[in-house]
């Protein structure tokens, strides 16, 4: 099986990519691991045309299909998030904006293959997981327009470097395994 481990940070040596590298580890012997990081694309904003809700394609040209392509050839997609003003990253959020020609709230929409997985987690630098609930939420949200089936999530609080990730090892072992 292939699993698609998205890193929704625009930092690509950070405690989100401290995190990826984890879920890579521990799922590697049994899984087809693909990591990408959201930064690594140009992906415009969305102009709001609704062109796409015609035509079930994007007029703009940038790297947004390749990263559909990804979740296409994925059974499994993991995307980790940090808390930004308490939800996704804007450059995350720009994404998934602009994946509105294979989202289900109109007709004609540009499929995915059916029978994918989705799993999240969300980090935050304080204490509470109310952020993490939100960010989730927002992911999860996203994986329903898809058709990617949500299927389990976790919050990480008071994770702000990358050396406060090794605090949450055993967490996050726990949750790959139940992948």
């Amino acid at each position: 099986m292939n699993v698609l481990l998205i890193n929704c940070s625009p930092v690509r040596n950070g405690a989100t990519a401290e995190i990826i590298d984890l879920v890579e580890r521990f799922l590697t012997p049994e899984y087809n691991v693909k990591k990408i990081c959201i930064d690594d694309y140009k992906v415009n904003l969305c102009k709001g045309c609704r062109i796409c809700h015609k035509t079930a394609e994007c007029i703009q040209s940038d790297d947004v299909t390749m990263i559909i392509k990804e979740l296409d050839c994925a059974d499994i997609i993991i995307s980790v998030s940090p808390s930004y003003w308490a939800d996704v990253p804007g450059q995350f959020k720009v994404f998934i904006d602009r994946c509105t020609p294979w989202c289900d709230t109109h007709e004609p929409h540009a499929p995915i293959k059916n029978g994918k997985k989705g799993y999240t987690i969300a980090l935050r630098t304080g204490p509470g997981m109310k952020e993490c609930d939100r960010i989730i939420e927002t992911i999860e949200h996203f994986y329903g327009h898809l058709k990617i089936q949500p299927v389990d999530s976790l919050g990480l609080c008071s994770v702000e470097y990358k050396a406060d990730v090794k605090n949450k090892t055993d967490e996050i072992e726990k949750f790959c395994k139940n992948i």
